[in-house]
């Protein structure tokens, strides 16, 4: 019989179509495939054809926008919000509007046209990690931002519109609703209970084990309890954290290796699926506190988003948590 889930942190209903119980087999998907053959300009060689790059790291001695780097970063040549200007928050009778103020930027995570984030070193992936936090720190001094999202479409099917892969981040001048609910609710609970929720939940899933799919000494990857998506995953560091940005240097080497191998385990068991993962953390302001716990949220698309999602704000999962931790647990790498 299905089953009615209500999220612990949000207050989010699904259901949990287990009638369906979809197999990783049974999702009728085009696996992401490097094509190449085409102009890429993030391609080294092509550095003329983005805008003049924010950051790069891997160079010896050659200039700005030239071949050599390892990891680069570059604002997007088709940008959501425009860093330039004031914000003019206005109102007209009950409506509320501001300028479209941020910055939208491409961390480019190899040079390599046919690699993918699964098939980088360890080593390669930690170094996009510290892209992430060198940009974040450096945007967070503009007082016009309240909140920085950081997010990789993955494959077509995905969003993604090129096929090099990169990930994303735009900063905002508002915390996304989405951000702020979950920070409120995380509040709530801890003022009733004196702990994080993130930490009750990660203690629980350590006991029970059944959602767990792999971690690490301070990293731990695991199926939430009422997961939107099939395959759904969330990775949380193990102490409490509440900031991604502020995270100790070892920090970061450890999440690479975890994320490596999920995404790793995620391609063996899925047929190296298109995907989506967001990187929710404190905002701005807000970056030390004892009730958030930042993560990564990782979504394959395997199901579409339709009327009933839409029409009710919670969604139709055909494969039970449980069921997804197990095939990634057991994968064959």
């Amino acid at each position: 019989m299905p089953e009615l889930r209500k999220d612990p942190i949000t207050g989010r209903w699904v259901i949990i179509s287990t009638d369906r119980g979809k197999r990783p087999s049974d999702f009728v998907r085009e696996s992401v495939q490097m094509k190449g053959g085409s102009f890429c300009p993030f391609c080294p060689g092509n550095e003329s054809r983005t805008p003049p790059e924010i950051l790069a790291y891997g160079r010896n001695g050659s200039g700005r926008d030239t071949p050599g780097w390892s990891v680069r970063v570059v604002p997007n040549k088709f940008p959501a919000l425009g860093i330039e200007g004031n914000l003019d928050r206005q109102g007209e009778g009950l409506f509320d509007r501001m300028n479209g103020i941020g910055a939208h930027e491409v961390i480019i995570e190899t040079p390599d046209h046919q690699s993918t984030l699964a098939s980088l070193t360890d080593k390669s992936i930690e170094e996009v990690l510290w892209a992430y936090r060198d940009r974040v720190l450096d945007l967070k001094n503009d007082k016009r931002f309240r909140y920085i999202l950081l997010f990789k479409n993955h494959g077509e099917a995905a969003g993604a519109s090129l096929e090099h892969t990169h990930s994303q981040l735009i900063a905002l001048p508002i915390v996304p609703k989405r951000v702020r609910e979950e920070v409120d609710s995380s509040k709530r609970y801890f003022d009733v209970k004196e702990r994080c929720i993130f930490c009750d939940v990660i203690r629980q899933e350590t006991e029970t084990g059944t959602r767990v799919i792999l971690g690490n000494d301070q990293f731990i990857a695991l199926a939430p309890y009422a997961p939107r998506f099939p395959f759904e995953t969330w990775i949380l560091p193990r102490q409490h954290s509440s900031s991604f940005e502020n995270q100790a240097s070892p920090v970061y080497g450890s999440l690479a290796k975890l994320f490596h191998e999920f995404l790793r385990r995620l391609d063996a068991v899925l047929n190296c699926p298109a995907y989506n993962y967001v990187i929710h953390t404190s905002p701005i302001g807000e970056e030390i506190n004892e009730h958030y716990h930042w993560h990564v949220e990782m979504m394959p698309k395997l199901t579409r988003v339709a009327g009933f999602e839409w029409g009710t704000g919670f969604y139709i999962n055909p494969t039970p948590p449980e069921e997804a931790a197990r095939f990634l647990r057991e994968a064959q790498l």
